[in-house]
């Protein structure tokens, strides 16, 4: 069996290790140091100003919609256009904050959101945002996409959960739109069990981010921004301030295990993202010699920090012949993400209005895809490989 994920962590025994020997020294497991310190390590990592840690990265997707909300820059009503190839928790938290979802296809050869897809959508809706999925370790032309949002004044936001590390000439995946959400659930590029982050450079927004993280109030605030809001809102005295609440928020605090192996997982990151993009090489050059699959396009990425191997047949029959070989080889494959997320059982219960979507219809047919990950071994490669041969 070659599974998603073989273990929990990158260096799972070392990781392990330390984990107990930090859970048995540390006076304190709810958010604090190790928290902020990660935070620290991972906005230098990823060359952003600010990063905001909380639990999931659904929560870092919910939190950036709602803070975005408190400071006026969206409000109800407002269409928000979105990958149509994503997951749930990019579309739900538009939908739960009285927003509007607006799907854009989906490029079937970079299964990602292109300028020319975005410009399409553009010529029926006027959109007050766009949250770009970078799907699987792939990216759209983001550079383009941020010159269309630029001139339109459209806010653009990144969902970069499922590309950490993947960049582009221009720069990295998650640094061109005002912020961009990650997650370090298990089966992601790096793992603290359960977790996300806000990267911004928008001093306003980090903010606004920090008190919807923890209930709507300040504690997690420097001084002087403590004290604006004290000023603001007449709250007199610190004993006023402990349960003083300024605007919508949630819990979506993490806690200092999530901190610990968030930063220890870090160290890892660079070999973990040249072993994904050297795999990936590995299976696409075999991929792209047979005739029955779409040969995928990452030739306008400088680097692909590669989060599963997509694979997307001709035809549905060709998938089913195909997801057939895989599973009975012992290889645990999954459907290409959502899909065409408008086809999902929640979506037209609060969406009324049908969108044409060839190209994530498309891959919604034809697609599904396996894990790759640092431990495959080169043995597991060449049966990945052999599975990827045409007859």
């Amino acid at each position: 069996m070659i599974p998603l994920m073989k273990t929990t962590f990158l260096n799972e025994e070392e990781t392990r290790k330390a984990l107990a020997e930090f859970i048995l020294q540390s006076s304190r497991f709810s958010m604090g140091t190790q928290c902020s310190q990660f935070e620290k390590a991972f906005s230098k990592f990823q060359e952003r100003d600010e990063a905001i840690l909380v639990n999931s990265g659904g929560s870092a997707n919910l939190a950036l919609l709602q803070s975005l909300k408190n400071i006026g820059r969206l409000k109800d009503g407002d269409k928000i256009g979105f990958s149509a190839l994503t997951w749930s928790t990019n579309v739900m938290p538009i939908i739960q904050l009285g927003l509007s979802p607006i799907p854009i296809d989906c490029d079937l050869r970079t299964l990602n959101v292109m300028s020319g897809n975005l410009e399409k959508t553009l010529e029926s809706e006027r959109l007050q945002a766009v949250f770009i999925t970078n799907a699987l370790g792939f990216a759209g032309d983001l550079e383009k996409i941020r010159e269309i949002c630029r001139q339109r004044g459209i806010i653009l936001l990144e969902d970069n959960c499922e590309s950490l590390g993947t960049e582009l000439p221009s720069g990295k995946a998650g640094n061109f739109g005002l912020a961009a959400t990650f997650s370090f659930f298990v089966a992601h590029h790096m793992s603290s069990i359960e977790g996300g982050m806000v990267c911004t450079d928008d001093p306003e927004l980090s903010e606004m981010l920090r008190i919807v993280r923890a209930n709507g109030w300040d504690r997690n605030l420097s001084p002087s921004q403590q004290a604006k809001w004290r000023k603001k809102f007449g709250i007199r005295s610190d004993f006023e301030a402990k349960y003083a609440f300024y605007d919508l928020g949630f819990n979506f605090r993490p806690t200092e295990i999530t901190g610990f192996l968030g930063r220890y997982q870090l160290q890892f990151i660079e070999k973990n993202i040249a072993k994904r993009e050297a795999n990936y090489k590995f299976l696409a050059s075999i991929a792209r010699d047979n005739p029955n699959l779409v040969e995928l396009d990452s030739a306008h990425l400088s680097r692909l920090s590669s989060f599963a191997f997509p694979v997307i047949c001709k035809t549905p029959e060709l998938k089913e012949k195909y997801c057939m070989r895989f599973s009975k080889a012992g290889v645990e494959i999954r459907p290409m993400i959502a899909g065409n997320l408008q086809r999902q059982p929640f979506f037209p219960k609060y969406v009324k209005r049908h969108f044409n979507l060839p190209g994530a219809d498309f891959i919604h047919d034809c697609g599904f895809y396996f894990g790759n990950y640092p431990e495959l071994s080169q043995a597991e490669l060449k049966l990945l490989g052999n599975c990827l041969k045409k007859d």
